[in-house]
């Protein structure tokens, strides 16, 4: 479980969202971090037992991402982030593998697992797949277990069937996807209690056949 300063100390950043301020406050921070730490130790520790690509020799240090954002590109000049992200990294992570990532934030916390805006050879490894064997694809998202407590994410989507298939293609909706995530949304109240290490648990475990079958898709 967290600390309900972990998550304040996110809210008042929002409000002052400034070197200035963090400065002042940056021990807020240092405490935020230290009370994530073991939080992130415990779920490497489950995860690490469920799926056998991911290492129980994992850093939580490594795994909880900077707050501070790269403004250089971005329209947007605050310099710090308003969220915890924390990235589960299996072996071989990168841009061809499906990532775990745990996102707090005051009102908008969630488990996201799979690929986000993934490149364009992935994508079209993945369409591959769900065209080959869109029925196994299916059958794992139509689960009990995973509509219990996931949603396939369909906010980044085509507006017209992807080049090479057609409109009238029986599985045309899941074509369309530009990322292929399933989501968890979590109330942030539930961070301040001991079953959170449990909820996440049995998340991770119930998304595994999603995430093989992504796996399968690319090849890894």
């Amino acid at each position: 479980m967290l600390s309900k300063k972990t998550f304040d100390f996110l809210s008042q950043l929002a409000e002052n969202n400034n070197r200035e301020w963090f400065d002042l406050n940056k021990h807020l921070y240092e405490e935020a971090k230290a009370d994530l730490y073991p939080f992130i130790a415990k779920l490497i520790q489950q995860f690490s037992g469920i799926d056998k690509q991911y290492s129980a020799d994992a850093e939580p240090k490594k795994a909880l991402m900077r707050i501070y954002r790269d403004v250089r590109f971005s329209k947007n000049k605050d310099p710090y982030k308003k969220n915890y992200g924390i990235v589960f990294d299996v072996k071989g992570y990168g841009p061809n593998t499906p990532a775990y990532y745990l996102h707090l934030q005051p009102g908008n916390c969630f488990f996201g697992i799979g690929f986000w805006q993934p490149e364009a050879p992935v994508l079209k490894k993945i369409r591959e797949e769900i065209d080959y064997n869109g029925d196994d694809f299916l059958t794992i998202t139509n689960a009990k277990n995973f509509t219990d407590v996931f949603k396939l994410s369909a906010e980044d989507k085509l507006k017209r069937a992807p080049k090479g298939y057609e409109i009238d293609h029986p599985n045309i909706e899941l074509l369309k996807l530009k990322s292929f995530v399933a989501i968890y949304n979590i109330n942030e109240s539930e961070f301040f209690k001991t079953s959170i290490i449990d909820k996440l648990t049995i998340a991770f475990a119930n998304i595994q056949p999603f995430v093989l079958f992504l796996r399968q898709a690319t090849n890894l």
